[in-house]
């Protein structure tokens, strides 16, 4: 019985009368373009997949398939699949298709920081800088096209110039110095006159730096930080410095009467009659010739930072794009 069974085996399905198709085709772009090296993949229910890589004019062919419908995926990197199917019939031994493949959708996604982020980047570079690795520096811009500042950004910035140690050695010296030459004779000597004096000492940089580096530019919108030019000519750069003290940039880029530094010597001045000792007080007239001087002062402070202190401060990184 089973060489019987054999036999009608044979019999039924000899493989001289076999009928064997075969699949061709190309693979192409909307454009006509060839895809070359696409991979096109045919399966059916009773026959195991069967691949082909088109070549470099998109070509290919799958031979020995037996008659029938089967699946076909096309697919390739950087583009979309497609899928089809194909009907194999004995009457026509090849098959003939063409399969058109689209650039794979891609979602584009653009990141960008608001101006918020940016200014606080540019605030963590600016209290790295220090003069002699020491005194901080921190209101000096080397970015010319620096991002404005929010208004808690300026506090911030103030709060941490004020409490910086490098400050508070500065105010101790100055207090030493006045108390050496006894100056504010108000204060008396001693210690209890150098805690007096070091108190008012740092009255005046508190309020200063307050009044002038965040509390009034916040009111006029207006930057406190000086923007380091550093090209063109001496002349150039030296009227520059002098200059901002009353003309400053604002916080929508355009120049603007510098309100901030004006008004926040003539401030700082005045608040100081508050806790000077009675006898040091000054009149209106002293105040006003004051905060003048002090205007005066910031117009050195800026010729410095122009010329000289900027070869002195530590991590001044500066940006290429410079008037």
């Amino acid at each position: 019985m089973f060489l019987s069974l054999r036999s009608d085996l044979a019999a039924a399905d000899p493989g001289q009368n076999r009928t064997y198709c075969s699949l061709s085709g190309r693979v192409t772009t909307p454009e006509g373009t060839p895809v070359p090296e696409a991979i096109v993949q045919l399966s059916g229910p009773l026959l195991p997949p069967r691949t082909a890589t088109s070549d470099a004019d998109g070509r290919f062919t799958i031979v020995d398939l037996p008659p029938g419908t089967f699946s076909v995926t096309v697919s390739r990197d950087g583009f979309s699949p497609v899928t089809g199917s194909v009907r194999l019939v004995p009457e026509a031994n090849t098959a003939s298709a063409t399969f058109t493949l689209r650039p794979a959708a891609t979602d584009s996604v653009t990141v960008s920081a608001s101006d918020k982020d940016i200014a606080e980047a540019q605030i963590h570079l600016a209290e790295q800088q220090r003069i002699a690795g020491i005194l901080p520096n921190f209101f000096v811009s080397y970015i010319w096209r620096a991002t404005p500042l929010t208004s808690g950004q300026k506090f911030r910035l103030a709060l941490k110039n004020a409490a910086d140690p490098g400050n508070l050695i500065l105010v101790g010296t100055v207090a030493g110095v006045q108390q050496a030459t006894n100056s504010f004779p108000g204060y008396s000597q001693g210690w209890k006159g150098y805690g007096r004096r070091y108190g008012a000492d740092l009255g005046n940089l508190v309020s200063g730096t307050f009044i002038g580096g965040a509390i009034l530019p916040s009111v006029f919108h207006q930057d406190p930080r000086y923007f380091y030019k550093g090209t063109g000519s001496t002349s150039s750069r030296f009227w520059y410095a002098v200059s901002r003290t009353v003309v400053t940039r604002g916080d929508k880029g355009r120049p603007q009467p510098n309100y901030s530094t004006m008004l926040g010597d003539m401030s700082a001045g005045a608040l100081s009659n508050l806790y000077y000792a009675p006898e040091d007080r000054q009149g209106a007239k002293v105040t006003i010739a004051n905060g003048l001087l002090g205007i005066a002062g910031d117009a050195m402070n800026n010729v410095f930072q122009e010329f000289v202190l900027k070869k002195l401060t530590t991590n001044n990184k500066r940006n290429t794009l410079q008037p």
